[in-house]
């Protein structure tokens, strides 16, 4: 609750038969990545209980502390520190407590397994004494005490772990492993209706005059004669439907006679680059030292290169749903965010019933790493609620969810690089446009409680900068507001960038003749970085001087090639601060008639500091390379003029398991570190690794994401090698 004190841990007496039980609350949400566990892991480990004893609230507005939305991999890194503190603060009290009841000093009291004990018998002496214990549930027994958190507090040394550091099976699935779990889909609540809303006309747009004030009529007759007591709700722009059955809501949207404004062309998005240079945008200089023009002017070889990142999709695999109930001023909603806090602040603006009376009930959904639509279709569901009198359910239809949801935003990256005549790097010239802003909630702007002016924010700096070194270098971003719907995706803009730094780097190698895995060794002053693209090449079995095809298919009339990239995930507002280290090594082949890529085999190396549970980083790092590639090969989001054209999975593919090459995962020992985030390291060189296989095999640089067989056949078809229906291939 607004105006309350957040609550980190809290340790129960449920008995002095029983053990006692934790509760632990963070204010971030687990997305299928294993917060849970984790968070749980470094709770059960300060306290010395079981990992069973610990039960963890995630996100709940009315329980977990607000420590914003879950994003940028900082949730081990950052949000679970105090909670840290918090549960080793509340180990400290336990002890004091014991040593008080045994009449010892603190310091002969020891913490384990749920209990407190003492080594020293009643009489003083040690010696064949059997030792003293006291549960934790009998020393809270009859008492609450309540402490504010500690700015220091003594925490369990990392030699001493035994929870922590090691594998753990993830808590969340037996549940769903069974069916038990309750997603917000799942939801049902007494007196529950259904709801549908019509979206306007200006499919993905959320900015412009247009924008709130299209609709011209809607004929809530055209309805009535529909069973289910439909309802029929209008506000702005907003338009929704209620009836009683989920089926009866479905179909009073497909017949409810709506007339709306022509909404003006969407931006032409047909030549990305050329919209990106063309947009309105604010220059931001990031980082300049030495002269990068003069070092350009006098270099031994030179380098301009032009980087195109396109519009992607969250691509949820199933649409957002949302259930609100009203009771009386009260508002609850079950939601799939992973913005509560957020959300409730919007939801406030939006309804104006005041944050204390709005509970964000967090459940989990169909995932999303970013912003998708679960947090507009709660706002559906709260109008169509309060309209109505009942509880209602929304469930967007999968057009709704492809055409409304915040994308990914494409990035344009004009770089120029450059070497010194000893084949050294020289000189590097960095430049990202990123038109994107925060994606204001979609019923806040169709109903016009928020302006629909354009915004911009500015968050293209991410890994802005390259991490090889150069001793000239200027780095510039170029903030601009969307051109369409856009908010972040997995890896923001870092992902885009990177590509570009790793891409014009494997050139730069090439140019000078030398290794990719080696040039990268020379030029990084990062002890880690370098270790971890040593190991990766090592465990990969790199050999230096190696080449594959370059386009010359080999007996069985393939193209073979492998490439490497580095990066680490350097975010939040710049100059930002790092998360974790990753390295890939991509084998692969292309069939040069088809143009078919098929990714063979993947390394991955990550060094993430600390690792709360090691098998829970695998799983992600598995997550973040399947994604990764399916990013790479196959997604992109197309327009008309009407907007977002992709709206449904014909048209916005996304790969499948028939297509996952083997992953082998290598994670760097560094437990005596501070721990790293690990949700989003592993995707930010992929693409880049891919792009350089893809050279290695064909002899072509791809500077354009997705790597689809039409632009494949198309570099090859230049290069003169074997393609079907050379003369009539277009790049799609």
């Amino acid at each position: 609750m607004p105006g309350t004190p957040d609550i980190f841990v809290a340790v129960l007496d449920e008995g002095a038969d029983r053990p006692a039980r934790v509760m632990a609350f963070n204010g971030h949400v687990d997305l299928g990545t294993g917060i849970r566990t984790a968070l749980a892991q470094i709770v059960a480990e300060e306290l010395e209980v079981a990992l069973s004893q610990v039960e963890m609230v995630l996100g709940h507005t009315e329980g977990a502390p607000n420590q914003g939305p879950t994003i940028a991999s900082a949730t081990i890194q950052i949000s679970a520190v105090p909670l840290r503190r918090a549960a080793a603060q509340a180990r400290e009290h336990l002890l004091a407590l014991a040593a008080s009841v045994f009449g010892v000093p603190a310091g002969q009291v020891r913490a384990a397994d749920g209990h407190v004990i003492c080594d020293v018998a009643s009489d003083g002496d040690g010696d064949g004494a059997a030792p003293r214990r006291l549960s934790y549930a009998a020393l809270l027994s009859g008492r609450q005490d309540v402490f504010r958190l500690a700015e220091s507090v003594k925490l369990k040394p990392a030699g001493e772990y035994r929870i922590v550091g090691r594998g753990a099976a993830r808590v969340d699935i037996p549940a769903k492993a069974t069916g038990a779990l309750t997603f917000v889909h799942d939801v049902r609540v007494p007196g529950m209706r259904h709801g549908r809303v019509l979206r306007p006309p200006y499919h993905g747009r959320d900015a412009g005059p247009f924008i709130g004030r299209s609709l011209l009529s809607v004929d809530a007759a055209s309805v009535q004669h529909l069973p289910g007591h439909v309802a029929v709700v209008v506000d702005g722009d907003f338009v929704g439907v209620v009836a009683d059955r989920e089926e009866q809501a479905a179909a009073a949207a497909r017949v409810l006679r709506v007339q709306w404004r022509e909404p003006p062309p969407a931006p032409d998005l047909s030549d990305l680059a050329a919209a990106l240079r063309g947009h309105p945008s604010v220059l931001r200089p990031l980082l300049a030292q030495g002269d990068a023009d003069a070092a350009l002017a006098d270099a031994a070889v030179a380098l301009q290169r032009t980087y195109v990142w396109p519009y992607q999709m969250h691509a949820s695999i199933g649409p957002s749903c949302a259930v609100a109930e009203w009771r009386g001023e009260q508002l609850t909603v079950w939601s799939g965010t992973q913005n509560p806090h957020m959300l409730r602040i919007d939801l406030d603006r939006l309804l104006g019933a005041g944050e204390q009376n709005i509970e964000i009930v967090r459940l989990e959904a169909a995932g999303c790493y970013g912003r998708n639509c679960a947090d507009d279709v709660c706002a559906d569901a709260a109008l169509l609620a309060r309209a109505v009198g009942s509880p209602v359910r929304v469930q967007l239809t999968r057009e709704q969810e492809h055409v409304w949801e915040p994308k990914g935003t494409a990035q344009l990256m004009e770089v120029q690089g450059a070497l010194d005549e000893r084949g050294n790097l020289l000189a590097y010239d960095f430049a990202t446009r990123y038109p994107s802003n925060d994606a204001p909630l979609l019923a806040l702007l169709l109903t016009g409680k928020v302006s629909a002016e354009p915004r911009t924010l500015e968050m293209g700096d991410r890994t802005a900068v390259p991490p090889y070194r150069y001793p000239h270098l200027r780095v510039v971003c170029h903030d601009m507001p969307p051109l369409v719907r856009s908010s972040w995706l997995r890896g923001v803009s870092a992902l885009p960038n990177s590509f570009a730094h790793d891409c014009l780097l494997d050139e730069l190698a090439f140019e000078a003749g030398a290794d990719p895995v080696e040039f990268r060794l020379r030029h990084l002053d990062d002890r880690r970085a370098a270790d971890l693209v040593g190991a990766v090449a090592q465990r990969a079995g790199w050999q230096a001087g190696d080449r594959g095809s370059r386009g010359a298919p080999g007996p069985d009339g393939l193209l073979r090639g492998r490439g490497v990239a580095y990066a680490r995930y350097v975010h939040s507002r710049f100059p930002g601060f790092g998360a974790a280290w990753a390295a890939w090594v991509v084998d692969l082949q292309v069939e040069p008639a088809s143009g078919r890529i098929r990714v063979n085999r993947i390394v991955v190396a990550q060094d993430t500091g600390m690792m709360v549970n090691p098998d829970g980083v695998r799983h992600q790092i598995h997550g973040n390379v399947i994604q990764s590639l399916s990013r790479a090969l196959l997604e992109r989001v197309d327009f008309n003029a009407q907007g977002v054209a992709s709206r449904e999975w014909g048209a916005y593919p996304i790969i499948g398991f028939a297509d996952l090459p083997e992953i082998d995962v290598l994670l760097m020992d560094r437990q005596d570190e501070p721990p790293m985030g690990a949700g989003e390291s592993a995707s930010v060189p992929g693409a880049a690794a891919i792009a350089n296989a893809l050279f290695d095999a064909t002899g072509c640089r791809f500077r354009e994401p997705p790597f689809t067989p039409q632009r494949i056949r198309q570099a090859l078809a230049w290069r003169g090698v074997h393609t079907v229906d050379d003369t009539e291939i277009q790049i799609s």
